[in-house]
């Protein structure tokens, strides 16, 4: 599937049903995660049955039913830690999509997860993970002017790759980015009040590459 495809698909999705992930399709994402810790140096951790994380009263707060798999992301803690757990979460969540799961990032509707956490690692934020009782929906979000620099005579690629940023899962759905363009050099950057900021720009950079393609630009 052409990931431009696979991001239009995707909706955030909170209530599962009780059918276990099979074994086929863990190990396909069990390897996707690999690949992606090597290549960033997290600690992405998938946990499958475990129904204690979701059993929370926090949990009940924000709707959740059957989350009973969910991507812990871990990573030692630095800067850009956020930034990074946003960006290659994303790559795997958009993997998930592919082999027919569906997923919810979640940032504190949760009870505590069973991610081994080194004393010099820090958990950042989990995603719920399962097959969904529907696809979810579409929310209505900002326009392209509104998030960019985006001008009449902006080049398709950027306009691709503001388009895919757009249909990134942001916080609250708040999309507190920008990018700006100057030729081929693009400066993204992140809001400066709300919540999970430097998680969504990572997650909207991630969607941002991956519609513009990243031979034609580089980051600022």
């Amino acid at each position: 599937m052409d990931k431009m495809d696979v991001i239009l698909s995707r909706h955030s999705v909170r209530q599962y049903l009780d059918r276990p992930i099979p074994q086929e399709i863990r190990q396909q994402l069990d390897a996707c995660a690999e690949e992606l810790n090597r290549e960033s140096g997290l600690h992405m951790q998938i946990l499958y049955d475990e129904k204690e994380c979701f059993a929370s009263r926090l949990a009940h707060y924000g709707k959740f039913e059957h989350a009973d798999n969910y991507i812990a992301l871990v990573g030692k803690k630095a800067e850009g830690l956020e930034e990074k757990c946003g960006y290659f979460g994303e790559l795997l969540v958009l993997r998930a999509q592919e082999l027919g799961l569906n997923t919810c990032w979640v940032a504190l509707t949760h009870g505590k997860s069973k991610a081994e956490v080194g004393p010099d690692e820090k958990e950042v934020i989990i995603i719920s993970l399962g097959y969904g009782k529907n696809q979810g929906t579409a929310h209505r979000g900002k326009k392209d002017t509104d998030v960019s620099n985006i001008a009449p005579d902006a080049p398709d690629w950027f306009r691709r790759g503001i388009e895919a940023a757009l249909l990134a899962p942001t916080a609250v759905n708040q999309q507190k980015f920008r990018f700006d363009r100057d030729g081929q050099t693009v400066r993204a950057k992140a809001g400066l009040i709300g919540t999970q900021l430097k998680v969504d720009l990572g997650i909207v950079k991630c969607h941002f590459e991956l519609g513009a393609g990243k031979e034609n630009f580089t980051w600022a």
